[in-house]
């Protein structure tokens, strides 16, 4: 009985000690039409997925809908951070709610085709007031990457991002108001003049010239990016590009939803584990080695830094894989073979395209790794054993050549 006695006294004292203090996770309720332009179609089927996975790693739970009369009454107590994928409120309702909503302190992300129109004074207060950007004047095409500028890197939105990085393939939108007259604004960032000419259509061309591609209002809790219109076939409805195959726009996205809903941020080095989907195991340096020609092979995962890489922007959505142990160490096919079979391994960054590699991420969360040189995959051997090496393969879909990075 003392015993009995002595248990239930230690649950009591035990549920009276109070829990460790969490960040309080927040709502993201995203809106979208998800009828209008195949590449915008696109977008969204991929984005509604990869955001619902985003909210899953990062502490925040995400809604969509084409209910756009949820805006009307909407609170900030009920969704800490709206979202507009593919379009804009077109009723007065849900347009005057939404402003009374940001009004309030609700915090907004705007995706690519949100800004658009030709009739800014239509609705004044959010095209030239909360945006600050007036008409829309025109676009590149088709549809490229594009070197960006990070103007800002101190807003809590870019603390991870380079100087410069390669975006997603996206089409690129101009206004006719110069952001950089408006005082309220926050340019994040540009297009690089490394990037022009911008577009491959002759006639839809930049060639020089200022565009601003993200910005931040001071006035309110909103951020707006220009990217969000996907490469299509058109005639067979088929993408041809994701807007979450850049790795540093992807940590921009994350860093800006955090902020915007109050969360945690992720940290700022960037390094991260590849798990490799078919056999659970992690991609590592031999022995932790940190010399040219360390062995970049397949180990249990372990948490330690000999299996941590970080992605680095280089040109055309391509970047270099970081070794943590020596950053100035990257991953490497030897010899720059084309073969497949060829070996990866640990060398001295010199810029080579065998140094160089396309990171794909599926609406799955898994991501390819594409070697720029030979367009061939990073791939997990047949063998499940610890202290194989990494090949590269010709790409075939398969889960040797899926990789969840975390």
């Amino acid at each position: 009985m003392a015993r009995k006695l002595l248990v239930s006294l230690a649950m009591i004292a035990a549920a009276l000690v109070p829990a460790p203090a969490q960040a309080a996770p927040f709502k993201v309720l995203a809106f979208y039409n998800g009828t209008f332009d195949a590449a915008h179609v696109a977008f969204v089927n991929e984005a509604n997925p990869w955001l619902t996975r985003a909210g899953q790693e990062n502490g925040f739970t995400y809604e969509a809908t084409r209910d756009w009369n949820r805006l009307s009454t909407l609170t900030p107590a009920q969704a800490q951070v709206v979202v507009f994928l593919d379009d804009a409120p077109t009723g007065a309702s849900a347009r005057a709610g939404f402003q009374r909503y940001m009004e309030q302190g609700g915090a907004f992300f705007g995706f690519h085709v949100s800004a658009f129109t030709q009739n800014a004074n239509e609705w004044s207060w959010y095209h030239n007031t909360l945006l600050g950007k007036g008409n829309f004047v025109g676009n590149t095409w088709e549809p490229t990457t594009a070197v960006l500028k990070v103007e800002n890197r101190t807003h809590p939105s870019t603390l991870r991002l380079p100087e410069r990085f390669t975006s997603s393939v996206s089409e690129w939108y101009s206004w006719s108001r110069d952001l950089r007259t408006n005082p309220d604004i926050q340019v994040l960032a540009s297009v690089d003049p490394s990037s022009f000419p911008l577009g491959t259509d002759p006639d839809q061309q930049w060639r020089g010239g200022y565009y601003p591609i993200m910005w931040a209002n001071r006035n309110f809790k909103m951020i707006y990016a220009n990217f969000g219109h996907n490469a299509m076939d058109y005639v067979g409805n088929v993408p041809k590009s994701s807007t979450f195959a850049s790795p540093a726009q992807n940590d921009f996205l994350v860093d800006s939803l955090l902020w915007l809903g109050g969360g945690t941020p992720p940290p700022q080095d960037g390094w991260k584990t590849a798990t490799n989907r078919g056999n659970g195991k992690c991609v590592d340096a031999r022995a932790a080695g940190t010399g040219n020609g360390t062995v970049v092979q397949q180990y249990t995962c372990n948490g330690t830094t000999a299996q941590n890489f970080r992605a680095v922007a280089t040109s055309d959505g391509y970047s270099r894989l970081e070794y943590r142990n020596n950053p100035a160490k990257v991953l490497d096919v030897s010899d720059v073979s084309t073969a497949d079979g060829a070996g990866v391994h640990l060398w001295d960054h010199v810029g080579g395209a065998n140094q160089q590699w396309r990171i794909t991420t599926g609406a799955d969360g898994h991501s390819t790794l594409t070697a720029r040189h030979s367009g061939k995959c990073l791939s997990a051997p047949p063998s499940g054993a610890d202290g194989v090496q990494l090949v590269q393969a010709t790409c075939d879909g398969s889960a040797a050549q899926s990789f969840r990075l975390a």
